[in-house]
């Protein structure tokens, strides 16, 4: 699925839209955070402050984790 939240209102809603820092210059953005959305709608796991490497393999890993129930 693809979003845009120009606005950053849902990024707020989901409380990653934070205060950054980077090289000394503070500024506010999105913190990469994975969020599982179950059939309901609910919230079903939440990875935060997310790495690249590796991250696929692990939301892989909690969906099966997930489906087993």
């Amino acid at each position: 699925m693809l979003l845009a939240d120009a606005d950053h209102a849902l990024a707020e809603s989901y409380g990653v839209w934070k205060e950054k820092s980077m090289y000394g210059k503070v500024s506010m953005g999105v913190e990469r955070t994975t969020f599982l959305i179950d059939g309901e709608g609910r919230i079903a796991h939440i990875f935060p402050k997310v790495k690249v490497d590796g991250h696929a393999e692990e939301v892989l890993a909690q969906l099966a984790v997930l489906r087993q129930g």
